[in-house]
């Protein structure tokens, strides 16, 4: 196949051409500071979009705190749940790391828990089983837990929520990357005692940067926001009582966020109508599955990005190449700065037909990347206790991401599902 001129990438920020007209109201009024009519406008905007709810005998009535990382959301959340130095959180580790540093930021030990198959999310009975572990080795319960919508599919969260009632533990949840998705018709991040929210470049809405924290209630939304803006008290100087954090979003982001919106329903309907269309041209590739939600009803997942399976006896060509040469580089996405590695190889690494199937495609310029790795394989976490069943390590040897962005067109699609069966060997 022929090299396309334009990369095609996993998810990129697209805009309602709404945005430039709130951030120019921001520069025309000189609100370019972490408050303004924007915030405000954007929370309500956010606070009407996730009390949307199926059900019409459960009206829902949370609150929205703009900050400016959803990693600042989970922090946040944590902090409120009374997360401190020698606390245990229960984490998802299938997850990315945003999920569980915000613990160790607040001294706590982070207790990896483990993925069932269905969702790819925390499950539930390793779940309780973890708590029961906990309880039976330190004295004490956890302090919170913290399941992830992993690429946008909701997590089981009825059990989950049954189980943390059960014991008495607070729920974060973190639906950074599910924003918009549901289950049993109720918008994931209103569940638990709080939700968390993303608007990073390549989530379902941009605010170039930015994240936000959903409460159940007006005293709620009021802590949080003493924490998110340095937690000074009603005096006519700066007093502070409690050490706050400078984490409130601009007026110039949220204006963006504002502007992101009003398409906000097209934006998820067109991440659906890429997954289906995977679904679809994938379906009798052999040894190729695509990842779906369960077919029982209550999940609405967004399809953030869309997700495949590669059998390990599935011949790519190039595979003899993968792991050949050291990465020296960022790939994919605005990395940041790395440290250049040392060796190809890690003890956790997904199978060479992945990395074969990876390069292939980012040889035609169309961006994919393995799944997440597992939190508890990270070497940060080496000494973090975690109750695993090797799902999400199986996942991660074997799973890919495929772009699903506003942007991917369906000619794109096509090129990339004959790109994989054109770089599969017969």
């Amino acid at each position: 196949m022929e090299r396309r001129k334009e990369r095609i990438l996993l998810c990129l920020c697209h805009m309602s051409g709404n945005e430039s007209k709130f951030v120019q109201e921001a520069f025309d009024t000189n609100w370019v500071v972490p408050l303004g009519p924007n915030v405000d406008g954007f929370e309500k905007d956010l606070e009407e979009f996730v009390n949307q709810n199926d059900n019409e005998n459960e009206k829902l009535s949370k609150r929205v705190v703009a900050l400016s990382a959803g990693t600042a959301a989970v922090h946040l959340g944590l902090l409120a749940c009374g997360v401190g130095p020698g606390d245990e959180v229960l984490v998802q580790s299938f997850t990315f790391c945003a999920s569980s540093h915000p613990i160790t930021y607040l001294g706590a030990t982070p207790v990896f828990i483990d993925s069932e198959k269905d969702t790819w999310n925390m499950d539930p009975e390793l779940l309780e089983t973890a708590i029961k572990d906990r309880i039976a080795k330190t004295g004490r319960k956890p302090k919170a837990i913290v399941p992830v919508a992993l690429y946008g599919m909701p997590y089981k969260i009825d059990r989950i929520m049954e189980i943390a009632n059960r014991y008495g533990i607070p729920v974060v949840e973190d639906a950074a990357e599910g924003f918009g998705s549901r289950f049993n018709g109720q918008v994931l991040g209103t569940f638990g005692k709080y939700g968390v929210l993303s608007f990073n470049g390549n989530k379902m809405i941009t605010t170039s940067g930015g994240g936000a924290l959903i409460t159940a209630n007006d005293d709620e939304w009021r802590e949080i926001m003493m924490y998110a803006t340095q937690y000074r008290e009603s005096y006519p100087y700066y007093q502070h009582e409690k050490i706050g954090f400078n984490y409130r979003m601009s007026n110039i982001c949220a204006g963006i966020g504002r502007g992101q919106m009003t398409i906000v329903d097209e934006h998820i309907a067109h991440h659906k109508h890429v997954q289906a269309l995977y679904e679809e041209l994938l379906k009798d590739v052999p040894g190729i599955k695509v990842h779906s939600q369960p077919a029982t009803g209550e999940y609405d997942s967004n399809y953030w990005l869309c997700t495949i399976t590669i059998d390990e006896n599935v011949k790519v060509k190039g595979q003899e190449n993968a792991y050949k040469q050291v990465v020296t580089g960022a790939v994919g996405g605005a990395a940041g700065v790395i440290h250049a590695a040392k060796s190809a190889h890690t003890d956790c690494e997904p199978n060479d037909n992945v990395e074969a199937l990876r390069m292939g495609l980012d040889a035609l310029n169309v961006e994919a990347r393995p799944l997440w790795k597992p939190m508890h394989k990270q070497p940060v976490y080496k000494d973090a206790p975690a109750c695993v069943n090797g799902v999400s390590e199986a996942l991660f040897k074997v799973g890919m991401c495929l772009p699903a962005g506003p942007y991917v067109s369906d000619d794109e699609v096509r090129f990339i599902c004959d790109a994989i069966k054109e770089l599969i060997e017969k």
